[in-house]
């Protein structure tokens, strides 16, 4: 969440201008910040508050975003069906043998 009383606000058009060159060697547009707004890269957006009917971002949203695009991503977690294994035990032990 942006706090405009402690954060560097910078409307989007400024925002794409402290930007370095992407692909291509040129700046990102306003319309690249938009999308990174509202669809996000990776399931990750750039905040974005609304003064006045225009768009704002910050220095330090930026730097935000730019980190969560660069983080390792978290594996999913495994879930691991137990039932075939104590089934098998299950059936070792009908057959005299005993689990180490």
């Amino acid at each position: 969440m942006i706090d405009i009383a402690t954060e560097t606000v910078l409307a989007l058009t400024e925002a794409a201008a402290v930007l370095p060159p992407l692909r291509g060697r040129k700046r990102p547009s306003y319309s690249t910040l938009w999308r990174w707004a509202t669809k996000g890269i990776n399931g990750v957006r750039l905040e974005t508050v609304k003064i006045g009917g225009t768009s704002f971002t910050s220095r330090e949203a930026l730097q935000r975003f730019v980190a969560a695009l660069n983080a390792e991503p978290t594996p999913a977690p495994v879930h691991v069906d137990r039932r075939p294994a104590d089934e098998a035990q299950a059936r070792l032990r009908e057959k005299g043998f005993t689990p180490a």
